[in-house]
């Protein structure tokens, strides 16, 4: 029905869909009043403070960023990393950077809209960027989240069974399949208490999300021992950061004598698509909002997102990239590569207890934390589809979508968790454009905006800055895409 033939009552229904729109956060246990409108004017106090007084309140603060790097850290970030370290050494140290410059790019204009408006993205983006968009993003989150909680289980479970070898709990001859199924459901008990968590009161969000944060510190923690014990090359690190050098192909040879290729640009896009997620995409928003915040927090917001989320992951995965280059590179086994055997090569280094506890305590935060966050992600994507509100028993049960990736050990054993993590993070991340795109088109809608829509020379900056982002993404998906098909044809 165009304007011209509008009834009556299209005026009506038009307003109830707009105030559906700006509903905020369905949560069963939504923040104190009081503490959050203190909180605000604080804020608001804050704006005629110096900078450094600003920061220090900022990081008392923080919380959605660290979640972003918690679940950024996970199998698919550890395993590109390592294995880029293994095939090219330092040289694809400027990927990491790169690839979280466009995440913080887009997720600033993220919670800029959110935090602007107070609505519900998905709601938004449905009504003012178009229908498939936003389904396009909750169903690749969904997916994403689902999908990608197998090789966690994984991950997660052949490393406590190594940790166990060294330690003497388990007979190091073991085939270990039994073992690390075992392995697999104390993880899942673990992530069932931590995610259950969530929702139930503005404390345990709070202590959810310290735990993150520890988390992620941890990870930080483990990677720089190993670095510490392996030295740096300096001028090495420094061609890594700064020449944006694609490495020609590393070509290896099996023992039976199969040629494999390691392509570059399949794992740049492999960083790429690991340093933000179509899942961390639809997470961060309603994160925000489930604290609580508004228009007052904006700038905090970018703060917590540079300090909580682009400096932990930039160190991490640099960390993790050095330590791979500086113990695997020499001797690099292309796609036989697994994450325990980088392990027992790092312990040739660092000791045969240490070199493989350490390292393996980092990996195992990581995937324990991006386990926990998986389930909340889903959670959260079904309380926008079947407005359940957060922290509801049908949230929780939402929040079991991924469970089957227990099974993990199963179906993904740590030699094929190497060369299958790559391209599946890679296949999750062809969706992010979608999820890229409506918020593009939101950032210019003055329909949704309104007075908060950026203008001048700094919108203008910004809006390029975000199709940029974009189509980068977009040019080294398809130039992978290319590299496959003319591999697998030749």
């Amino acid at each position: 029905m165009t304007d011209s033939q509008s009834g009556p009552g299209d005026g009506v229904v038009e307003e109830q869909q707009l105030n559906r729109v700006r509903e905020g956060l369905r949560m069963s246990a939504p923040p104190d009043p009081a503490k959050l409108a203190a909180e605000k004017a604080h804020l608001v106090e804050l704006e005629g403070l110096g900078g450094f007084q600003r920061f220090r309140a900022y990081m008392k603060l923080a919380g959605p960023g660290y979640l972003q790097s918690a679940m950024t850290l996970g199998g698919g970030t550890a395993i590109s990393a390592l294995f880029a370290g293994a095939a090219f050494g330092y040289t694809l140290l400027w990927v990491a950077p790169v690839a979280m410059v466009i995440g913080i790019v887009m997720l600033s204009a993220v919670s800029y809209q959110t935090l602007s408006t107070g609505m519900r993205p998905f709601e938004a983006m449905r009504r003012y960027a178009g229908a498939p968009f936003a389904w396009g993003w909750a169903f690749g989150a969904l997916a994403s989240s689902i999908i990608w909680h197998f090789p966690q289980y994984s991950l997660a479970s052949a490393v406590l069974v190594d940790m166990g070898q060294v330690a003497g709990i388990f007979d190091t001859e073991l085939e270990g399949k039994g073992t690390q199924i075992a392995m697999s459901f104390i993880v899942l008990a673990w992530a069932l208490a931590l995610s259950f968590m969530y929702g139930r009161s503005d404390r345990m969000v709070r202590w959810y999300e310290r735990a993150l944060k520890y988390m992620v510190w941890l990870i930080i923690l483990c990677f720089g021992l190993v670095v510490w014990k392996t030295g740096v090359d300096w001028e090495a690190l420094f061609r890594g950061f700064f020449t944006f050098e694609i490495p020609e192909a590393r070509v290896t040879i099996d023992g039976d004598g199969t040629e494999r290729t390691t392509l570059p640009v399949t794992l740049i896009m492999g960083g790429l698509a690991a340093a933000v997620g179509i899942n961390m995409v639809y997470l961060y928003p309603y994160s925000l909002l489930a604290r609580g915040w508004g228009r007052e927090h904006r700038r905090m917001a970018r703060s917590d997102l540079y300090f909580g989320m682009f400096i932990p992951y930039l160190v991490a995965t640099s960390l993790i990239m050095i330590a791979s280059a500086n113990t695997l590179h020499g001797d690099f086994q292309g796609q036989k590569m697994s994450v325990i055997t980088a392990a027992q090569s790092m312990s040739s280094v660092i000791g045969p207890v240490w070199g493989r506890v350490v390292f393996g305590v980092g990996v195992l935060a990581m995937a324990l934390s991006s386990i926990s966050l998986h389930m909340l992600c889903t959670g959260f994507v079904c309380s926008e589809l079947f407005g359940w509100p957060v922290g509801s028993w049908k949230y929780r049960l939402a929040t079991l979508i991924p469970v089957p990736g227990v099974l993990g050990p199963v179906i993904w054993t740590p030699e094929i968790l190497v060369w299958m993590a790559v391209p599946t993070t890679i296949a999750c991340g062809a969706l992010l454009p979608i999820a890229y795109v409506g918020f593009v088109l939101l950032q210019r809608k003055k329909a949704y905006l309104g007075d908060d829509t950026p203008k001048g020379v700094g919108g203008k900056i910004w809006f390029a800055a975000m199709v940029a982002s974009t189509l980068f993404f977009v040019v080294f998906l398809a130039w992978d895409l290319w590299g496959r098909i003319v591999k697998w044809t030749s």
